[in-house]
């Protein structure tokens, strides 16, 4: 074991000091034409999301979709765009003028600058570009991961602001209500990345992606991965988590005060934040620009040259399919049920998670068996689900005693006593809602009035 342990520990230093030395060294041509390519491919991506979203829509309920500009409607994003900002540019007379013309500008600007740190392919020279050796990402950091989460947390200041700078009162609670979303569902994203930076041990994008080349982490951290997709959807505003914009109740959202390019951005925001936590998903869980299973056992280039850029467009675009069919598929939940989803459901289940996953770490890190770690993991699920069922029983227990005690004569409630609803006061209950009655107690209606019993008993009537 002494032989041993410095061993582990020059494991663990290799692990916590990555290579980032291919970083930083590039030309300033090359730093201008990668953070080119950067802005193209969310533009790009972004022009065919909408068309795409659009199609995929129209097919799931059976209509044309956009079919017009260009060859099968492809240019309809394109002619969309240059619509709106040919519309009027209106500015309501009570908005803060300054914070009113930021705020598209502060939501927008932060979606573009997160893709910076993405991979595209290996962190070695393997691409040249005019005959320089380069990787194919703009920049990492030994951070790099805290960094995506830091811009994140920059674009709802956008979407506040314009809620609160338009002086309209729907707006401004669409704008709180994306901050205190955007607060509940980051909570459970961080500990999601950390899980990932367990197994990793590294916060870089470059070394997470090394660290999947055996086995991507949506095998070794699927808990991770469900929590991170569902609050990628609630992180984005997209249904069925666009409570901000909820046109039933908040006429837009937001964004109701704005029109022309001012709304194109907070638009065009949406999308590019889509394709950013898609690709952040395909980083840390899906290998990156990693080749799937069946290619890369049998190919030996394809992690090399610029085919990795391939996979990683594809990863991407069942990310962005995904976000359309839950768009198609799923209404609008409440939103007492969206903050019950994050609080009460993601937080804790992220935590134990996490308190799951560092366990299992740090008994590796012990040398222990996997066997042996199986056991302890097993036995400490089982002893908080019997603390739980405990905990259940004496709960239901004290429900039942105070409803016993609870007085029998007590004035019934009634809820619309003052013209509208209202909820109960503690030691009040509702009315029983009626019921309808069974279809065995229900008279029998038959059609042809009143004597139509006799008609209804076999016997024969005129005209019949």
């Amino acid at each position: 074991m002494t032989a041993l342990a410095p061993l582990a520990e020059a494991q663990r230093s290799v692990l916590a000091a990555e290579d980032l030395s291919m970083f930083g060294t590039d030309p300033w041509w090359l730093v201008a034409i990668k953070a080119v390519f950067c802005f193209a491919f969310l533009m790009i991506t972004v022009l065919f999301s909408i068309v795409w979203e659009r199609k995929v829509v129209a097919w799931m309920q059976l209509r044309i979709g956009p079919n017009r500009h260009g060859p099968w409607g492809l240019l309809q994003s394109l002619a969309d765009g240059i619509k709106l900002m040919l519309k009027e540019d209106v500015i309501v007379k009570r908005a803060d003028k300054v914070v009113y013309v930021l705020a598209p500008i502060i939501a927008a600007a932060p979606a573009f600058m997160a893709i910076a740190v993405i991979p595209f392919g290996p962190a070695g020279n393997e691409v040249s570009i005019f005959g320089h050796r380069t990787s194919m990402q703009l920049t990492d950091l030994p951070i790099a991961m805290l960094y995506v989460l830091a811009i994140a947390s920059v674009g709802i200041y956008g979407i506040v602001l314009a809620g609160w700078s338009s002086g309209s009162t729907y707006p401004l609670l669409g704008g709180l209500r994306s901050c205190a979303q955007m607060i509940s569902y980051e909570i459970a994203m961080g500990a999601a990345f950390a899980s990932v930076f367990l197994y990793s041990g590294s916060m870089s994008t470059s070394a997470i992606v090394e660290a999947q080349a055996d086995r991507w982490f949506i095998v070794l951290l699927p808990v991770s991965f469900i929590i991170y997709v569902v609050t990628m959807v609630g992180e984005t505003n997209r249904a069925p988590f666009d409570m901000p914009e909820s046109e039933g109740d908040l006429v837009g959202g937001f964004n109701t005060e704005y029109s022309s390019i001012k709304f194109a951005m907070f638009m065009l925001a949406e999308y590019v934040n889509m394709v950013t936590v898609s690709a952040v998903s395909v980083t840390l869980f899906l290998g990156g620009w990693r080749a799937p299973y069946p290619i890369s056992t049998f190919w030996e280039g394809a992690n090399h040259g610029w085919w990795p850029l391939l996979w990683f467009v594809i990863k991407v675009q069942l990310l962005l399919f995904f976000f359309i069919w839950l768009r198609g598929t799923l209404p609008r939940v409440r939103y007492d049920q969206l903050m019950k989803l994050g609080w009460k459901v993601l937080i804790p289940v992220s935590v134990l998670w996490l308190m799951l996953v560092a366990t299992v770490r740090a008994l590796r890190n012990e040398n222990y068996g996997f066997q042996t770690i199986v056991l302890y993991v097993a036995g400490a699920v089982i002893a908080v689900l019997l603390l739980s069922f405990i905990a259940d029983m004496f709960r239901d227990r004290k429900a039942r005693s105070e409803a016993a005690s609870a007085p029998e004569d007590s004035l019934p409630f009634d809820p619309m006593a003052g013209g509208f609803p209202v909820p109960p006061k503690p030691g009040q209950a509702l009315p029983p809602v009626p019921r309808r009655r069974s279809r065995r107690d229900r008279d029998l209606v038959v059609s042809g009035g009143p004597d139509s019993a006799t008609a209804s008993d076999g016997k024969e009537t005129d005209g019949v």
